[in-house]
């Protein structure tokens, strides 16, 4: 059987990834060695399972399904452009998510117990703090420019998307990109 590199998601709206990209266009006049995460690509990561037995796809679906059945669905904005770990020495650029932050943060909470059972998850150190990766400094180039265009963008909002359901993704690494494939879906109430 294969292994498949497996993570848990909410699907942005089509108009939030393409003010997204506008985002993106600006931040990169300022950040040349940047790689920017496709438009498709743009999602708000809830669990990363990391490589994961086909077998265990099913189980992981069903435990993703019977996690967020009961909670209700709800909209989320996405807004404040920021960076990981600081300013100084940014490694992820990344956009936060302000109206819906603690409903995510819930959805990922209520996942997270399931799958640490089935033993297909370790649970991050850090705690969850939920974003959209916009693309990850490639450099270690002085980082003043890049500091002063997050700064002058820290208040972009990039919309609201109503959140659904919870895609179950499959991430198959090429030199052209990630290629992503939903393979499950776990609808809220």
């Amino acid at each position: 059987m294969s292994r498949l590199r497996t993570f848990l998601a909410i699907e942005l709206d089509p108009e939030v990834r393409a003010q997204l990209v506008v985002l993106q266009q600006l931040l990169a006049k300022a950040a040349p060695d940047v790689k920017w995460v496709e438009q498709e690509n743009l999602h708000l990561t809830l669990l990363f399972l990391g490589e994961v037995d086909e077998r265990e796809l099913l189980a992981i679906c069903r435990a993703a399904q019977g996690a967020v059945a009961e909670i209700p669905s709800f909209n989320l904005t996405i807004e404040h452009a920021g960076c990981f770990p600081n300013a100084r020495r940014p490694r992820t650029l990344w956009v936060g998510v302000g109206t819906g932050a603690q409903e995510v943060i819930a959805v990922h909470d209520a996942l997270e117990g399931p799958l640490l059972e089935l033993g297909c998850y370790r649970r991050e150190e850090r705690q969850y703090t939920p974003h959209v990766t916009l693309g990850r400094v490639k450099s270690d180039r002085p980082a003043d420019a890049l500091a002063a265009a997050l700064q002058k963008h820290q208040a972009w909002n990039a919309g609201e998307s109503r959140v659904r359901e919870v895609h179950i993704m499959s991430s198959q690494l090429t030199p052209k990109g990630p290629i992503y494939t939903i393979i499950g879906r776990a609808k809220l109430a």
